[in-house]
């Protein structure tokens, strides 16, 4: 089973080679390669459920060099948790490109530059070594860069390149903290390195902690946390909406959150310094985030600064160190990728039929796109932690877990919130969707099918989630909760298995 981990960059990284060698495709064509490699990505992490319930952990030597000294792969909890939310997400995103992308040129291009991104962010979840994450997030970056500026108006080049400045700043503090941990250690490979800093005999402390403060600044611009986050207003309302989905559902996850937690807890070890620099910034992102979008009349600029709150929500939550804050982060990051990637699918519906993202000059669509209204009221209503929804039962965990770890405090500012984000979500609502229409929508039609059918999908896995939470957790989250509470003995086991 060990030959099916590196297929999930190998998919995504061989199907846009074709589609960028073959650009003249037909566009058709494009569509059915570019989704059933998506699909083929969510069938195979499906598979990988049972198969590492059974086993454990996999690790796959590339070129049969074996850990700390060749390229590894490495599947555990934490790593299938992460594909499963990326591949729902991405196969949703890309069926949805299939109308909305009709709108703009080349889009067997844009496909390959969307699995291109897709490859990256795979190869970060399954790396065993810091310099091959670096690498991933290099590719991945390129590739959001590209697509935030694919419709090549000024607003989108001026975005892609701020974004692309902030981005690599971010990349060069990630490889000058790589470079300095290799010169200390002599390692790059995460599960060495963390069995190596834990011996009593190691003498460079002063060297990790400088090295974490540089992952802190990388990793936190990737995650937009606040004060690192002016890059992403302006990037995620300029991209096409399915890789706004992309970019708020999946990428700064990947890129941010997910680095954060698998180097903290898993090479390093949180103590209480960087437990406490991880809750201070995501509460100040959680609160400053809801706070900036509240004035904001842009469907997708509001949506943006949503994000940055509730990736604060997901710091956190895991931070706390309470095993139910944990759970509750991880299962707020799985959330908030389905219900934000829906709200920006609802934003670009709205854009294409209104062609305004102004939320001052809608009003009445739930008459004339019942699908985008039903399925926005969904989202708006798991984000703000509705239940039966699936945000209901994460933020319900984080504010207890925040409670248990000690932190009552915060535990009232993320119910305080959580009720901002609801007066927002009702604002979008009632300026959009609810009131009178305006004559000159009258006419306007409900988005083609492909694109209701990505919408309607989502909102069911919003609503399922919140049903069915007690089996995802039995089956997906607690495997990823053990990873991270485990803590730095992921090098010890990592490394058992190729002895």
């Amino acid at each position: 089973m060990n030959n099916l981990i590196p297929i999930f960059v190998a998919i995504p990284l061989g199907t846009a080679f074709v589609l960028a060698m073959l650009f003249k495709l037909n566009e058709r064509v494009s569509d059915v390669l570019a989704n059933i490699a998506t699909f083929s990505l969510l069938c195979l992490s499906l598979r990988m459920i049972p198969i590492l319930a059974k086993y454990g952990y996999f690790i796959y030597k590339i070129g049969g060099w074996a850990p700390p000294f060749g390229i590894n792969f490495v599947l555990d909890g934490l790593s299938l948790f992460m594909l499963i939310v990326v591949s729902i997400v991405s196969f949703f995103a890309s069926f949805y490109s299939i109308s909305y992308m009709e709108h703009y040129t080349d889009k067997p291009r844009y496909y390959a530059i969307f699995l291109l991104m897709i490859a990256g962010m795979n190869g970060i979840i399954l790396t065993g070594d810091l310099f091959n994450l670096f690498v991933f997030i290099e590719i991945a970056s390129i590739a959001s860069y590209a697509l935030v500026g694919f419709g090549t108006q000024h607003e989108e080049l001026e975005a892609a390149f701020k974004y692309m400045v902030m981005g690599e700043i971010a990349s060069l503090l990630i490889l000058l903290g790589v470079i300095l941990l290799y010169s200390g250690v002599g390692s790059v490979n995460m599960a060495d390195i963390g069995v190596r800093i834990q011996n009593p005999e190691y003498k460079m402390q002063s060297l990790i902690r400088f090295v974490s403060i540089l992952f802190i600044f990388g990793f936190g611009l990737k995650a937009a946390l606040i004060p690192f986050h002016a890059w992403l207003p302006d990037a995620h309302p300029s991209a096409p909406a399915p890789i706004s989905c992309m970019l708020s559902g999946l990428l700064i996850k990947a890129l941010g959150v997910y680095a954060l937690i698998r180097v903290f807890y898993c090479i390093f070890g949180v103590n209480l310094t960087s437990k406490w620099i991880l809750l201070t910034l995501g509460a100040v992102s959680m609160v400053v985030g809801a706070l900036l979008a509240i004035p904001q009349d842009d469907f997708k600029r509001m949506l943006a600064y949503s994000s940055i709150s509730q990736v604060g929500y997901i710091i956190i939550g895991v931070a706390s160190g309470s095993p139910l804050g944990i759970i509750g982060g991880l299962f707020h990051l799985a959330n908030h990728a389905t219900f934000k990637g829906l709200l920006f699918l609802n934003s670009g519906s709205v854009e294409v039929q209104t062609r305004t993202r102004d939320l001052n000059k809608m009003g009445g669509l739930s008459k004339v796109m019942p699908i985008t209204s039903g399925s926005c009221l969904i989202g708006s209503l798991s984000i703000s932690g509705i239940p039966p929804f699936n945000g209901f039962w994460s933020k319900l965990f984080i504010i207890i877990g925040l409670v248990q770890g000690g932190h009552i405090a915060l535990g009232v500012l993320a119910t305080m919130v959580a009720v901002i984000t609801l007066a927002y979500y009702l604002r979008i609502q009632r300026l959009a969707f609810w009131g009178k229409a305006r004559r000159k929508f009258e006419r306007i039609k409900e988005s083609p099918w492909t694109m209701c059918f990505a919408m309607i999908s989502l909102a069911i896995i919003c609503l399922g989630a919140g049903i069915f939470y007690p089996w995802i957790k039995d089956v997906v989250l607690n495997p990823a909760v053990e990873v991270i509470t485990q803590g730095t003995n992921y090098g010890i086991r990592v490394l058992s298995l190729v002895q």
